[in-house]
């Protein structure tokens, strides 16, 4: 015992001499890396690190030896609880990509096998798309109404009209924006897609209208109060012209202000090439959709008229394809079109989205996915409410309820089916997301809230939708 523990000692001090030595000079290498080196049978870097590594000849060979200790501080398994979040895990992700890349090439290729190619001409164009031109005409005539939303700032400005008279006529354009597009997609037998993108517009059109009116109001009462915060205030005067109007109208915000951050040029290589990434991805979603979605749906049978195992086998075999769609389109819209757009436009706030991917909850995944559309709810929605004395909650509430009819009339008037699927899939959210707060907050470094909203969002609630609003169309087609 007495030997053991003179041996110890001496292993100690020698290895604390060690550790001064090595420490003196601050371009020596450490003694684990000169170790690591000798193991390896690799060469010293430099004629100056041979030399280092001379001095400390007599202490690695020492630290070789059988009786060295091997064991010397507490250290975690790089996998457990504590450290996994310290490590790199590039090769791991690597390792997935790969993975996901041959898993997937075998099912594309077991796919051409057995079906051939399924997608045609008609995916991009059909004869049926030339009866759609009054949904063109209807989209092209709602630039009618950003200017008259510009007549009445000036008319309210120059005090032919009231405020009240101002806000009425802001509320009748903003109604137009929406019913009229509506109403000529329900009257019109046209493709869904033409009708998905004319109620698009639309939104788009009506948010900004719905901006640029709340926002010139806003800046009429600073400018009328008699405490002008100096920090809020801006001169109306600039705020009337159309010039600003129009940029608005054109770039990738939906929250009027008198001026952007610019960037200093435009870059048209760089356009360019995202311009041909876009394309190409466009392309691999219809591929996906023709090849892959389109034949599982078809095949498939009334989610809520079958049982359970076979509902869920099919929204199971969709979801990944749908996935795939999903964030192709994320990619397209989101980073590309949207970045594409700034760079022409010299729109220098490019934060069009967040780490969506790493959120711990439902709520925390709808901050950070479409940062445009958050920022005006929190602008125009949200913190009016709070300033009226609305309890968070209820504003919460209010806000997910504005966004639930939003996507229902995107989904539900070029279906022409008012089933209420996109509003419930929205508001059912709510329970979800108190369920993820609550995880969030009682494991914190968890990330159970990120594999539910995952499991949730995109694995069922995608697929679920899709499917419902399917049979629901063939059995209107089909009635009809």
């Amino acid at each position: 015992m007495s030997f053991n523990y003179d041996l110890m000692e001496q292993n100690s001090d020698l290895d604390n001499s060690l550790r001064r030595r090595t420490s003196a000079t601050t371009e020596s290498p450490s003694n684990d890396a000169v170790i690591d080196r000798n193991l390896a049978g690799a060469p010293a870097n430099s004629t100056a690190e041979t030399s280092k590594g001379d001095d400390n000849k007599g202490a690695v060979k020492f630290t070789l030896r059988a009786s060295s200790p091997a064991h010397r501080r507490i250290k975690e398994s790089p996998l457990s609880s504590d450290a996994i979040f310290k490590q790199s895990h590039a090769g791991l992700l690597n390792l997935c990509i790969v993975v996901l890349v041959a898993v997937n090439s075998r099912l594309i290729i077991e796919n051409l096998m057995k079906y051939g190619i399924l997608i045609s001409s008609g995916f991009w164009f059909s004869s049926r798309s030339l009866r759609d031109w009054p949904l063109l005409m209807c989209c092209l005539s709602l630039g009618i109404l950003p200017p008259a939303a510009f007549v009445v700032e000036k008319l309210v400005r120059q005090k032919f009209i009231s405020e009240k008279v101002a806000v009425s006529l802001h509320i009748a354009i903003t109604t137009i924006t929406l019913l009229y597009p509506a109403f000529v997609i329900l009257r019109t037998d046209s493709a869904v897609q033409s009708g998905v993108s004319l109620m698009f517009v639309a939104c788009v059109v009506w948010l900004k209208l719905v901006s640029y009116a709340h926002t010139n109001y806003d800046m009429r009462a600073i400018a009328n109060s008699a405490e002008k915060d100096e920090t809020l205030y801006m001169d109306y005067s600039d705020n009337v012209s159309f010039k600003s109007l129009v940029y608005f109208m054109a770039a990738p915000t939906l929250c009027y202000q008198t001026s952007y951050p610019r960037s200093a040029s435009v870059r048209k290589s760089w356009v360019l090439r995202q311009l041909i990434k876009l394309i190409v991805f466009t392309g691999l979603m219809g591929f996906i959709i023709e090849q892959y979605i389109n034949p599982i749906v078809q095949n498939s049978k009334h989610p809520l008229k079958v049982d359970f195992l076979y509902g869920m086998e099919r929204i199971l075999k969709l979801s990944v394809p749908t996935l795939y769609v999903w964030l192709c389109m994320f990619y397209c819209f989101f980073h590309l079109w949207l970045n594409i757009l700034a760079e022409i436009l010299r729109f220098g706030d490019r934060e069009f989205y967040k780490d969506w991917w790493n959120a711990k909850s439902v709520d925390e995944y709808w901050r950070m996915w479409n940062m445009p559309v958050h920022k005006w709810m929190v602008r125009h929605v949200y913190f009016p409410c709070l300033r009226n004395g609305i309890p968070k909650g209820v504003a919460f509430l209010i806000v997910f309820f504005i966004s639930a009819v939003f996507h229902e009339l995107c989904i539900a008037v070029p279906f022409h089916l008012f089933k209420f699927w996109g509003f419930m899939g929205m508001m059912l959210q709510v329970p979800l997301v108190l369920l993820t707060k609550y995880l969030q907050d009682k494991y914190t470094n968890s990330m159970v809230g990120n594999m539910l909203f995952w499991c949730f969002f995109s694995i069922v609630g995608q697929p679920m939708c899709i499917l419902l609003y399917y049979h629901d169309l063939m059995n209107r087609i089909n009635a009809s």
